[in-house]
């Protein structure tokens, strides 16, 4: 009997090879050799390499979801809790695995590959920008400063980074971005001395 195990050995293969080769050079064959599962297994949980390649966005999707609240559910200020979540550990010169997805053409073209890349990217900014707010209504941010315009500014430099730092095949662009977007924050940022 094949297990759920298959299952996600298939999925999580599959948002491997989905980051490192994208849709196209993802083929039912390297998902299935990579999960070491065979083609039975692999329509027996998935209709095709669409319905796997979904699967595999979705968990990448939730996964960075999951990563970037730990750092807004946070303690600190605003600016400390974004600060986290633009220096936590990431793989710089991999590319940000929900943000490649929006460089290959054929999961921008499938309406159902594209949509939880899209909806993750409006989650990131509505979350970005509630944090924002909160800065804002707590004292910690200058009233001035729009949290809207300024979420869209941090994810905008963050995947530009990763732009930058794979272009360079170095980590100092990126560095450089983060260090920027969080300097003109700080500019905003209120002084909380009695």
């Amino acid at each position: 009997m094949i297990t759920s195990d298959a299952s996600e050995r298939l999925i999580e293969s599959t948002r491997e090879l989905l980051w490192e080769r994208g849709y196209v050079g993802t083929s039912p064959k390297a998902i299935q050799q990579r999960a070491g599962a065979g083609q039975g297994s692999m329509y027996h949980h998935f209709s095709g390499k669409p319905d796997l390649a979904l699967a595999a966005i979705r968990r990448t999707a939730e996964e960075m979801r999951g990563k970037a609240e730990e750092q807004f559910g946070g303690p600190g200020t605003a600016v400390e809790r974004i600060t986290a979540y633009l220096r936590r550990e990431r793989d710089v010169l991999k590319g940000c695995p929900v943000g490649r997805l929006t460089q290959d053409p054929d999961v921008m073209a499938d309406p159902a590959l594209r949509a939880p890349v899209d909806e993750t990217f409006v989650w990131l900014r509505g979350r970005l920008g509630e944090v924002l707010a909160e800065g804002v209504a707590r004292g910690e941010l200058s009233a001035a400063l729009d949290p809207a315009a300024t979420a869209a500014t941090v994810v905008a430099v963050l995947q530009g980074g990763y732009v930058l730092a794979r272009a360079a095949d170095s980590t100092a662009p990126f560095e450089q971005a983060v260090d920027g977007v969080l300097g003109l924050l700080a500019a905003h940022a209120q002084s909380t001395a009695s």
